[in-house]
């Protein structure tokens, strides 16, 4: 059942990208090699999440493309954050944001980029994550 509504999609992976493959570049290093990966039908998992100006640019970037590279359309972008300090008392919020200042980003966080050609929509709750394609 799953492959036939599949089907109609041609040519996609998932790739999970670790922090530590994108620590070291610059900000236009980072956001062209996520724009490279999704360029290639990929749904891209990113440990951590983009800097707000880096995500603003990545969407910026995506959308003077629009129109300029055939078949694509966009891109959709979720981050979704741990228990974001909500939990654990005083000390498990002070290790989070300790952990998170030395690191210089959200380790508990996750980013989900992928092409508009494949992702209709994704839906956050507390519980779950649901990734709906396009058929």
């Amino acid at each position: 059942m799953v492959k036939k509504r599949l089907g109609k999609i041609k040519g996609f992976s998932i790739q999970f990208l670790p922090y530590s493959e994108i620590r070291g570049l610059d900000s236009t290093k980072r956001i062209k090699r996520i724009l490279n990966i999704v360029l290639g039908n990929n749904i891209l998992i990113i440990q951590g999440k983009l800097e707000p100006e880096e995500e603003t640019r990545l969407i910026e970037d995506t959308m003077a493309m629009m129109g300029h590279v055939k078949n694509f359309k966009g891109i959709e972008l979720a981050v979704i954050s741990g228990n974001g300090g909500k939990s654990g008392g005083f000390f498990g919020r002070f290790k989070r944001n300790l952990a998170n200042s030395i690191a210089g980003e959200d380790m508990g966080a996750v980013t989900i980029i992928g092409p508009a050609t494949i992702i209709k929509e994704i839906k956050r709750n507390p519980k779950k994550i649901e990734l709906l394609l396009k058929g």
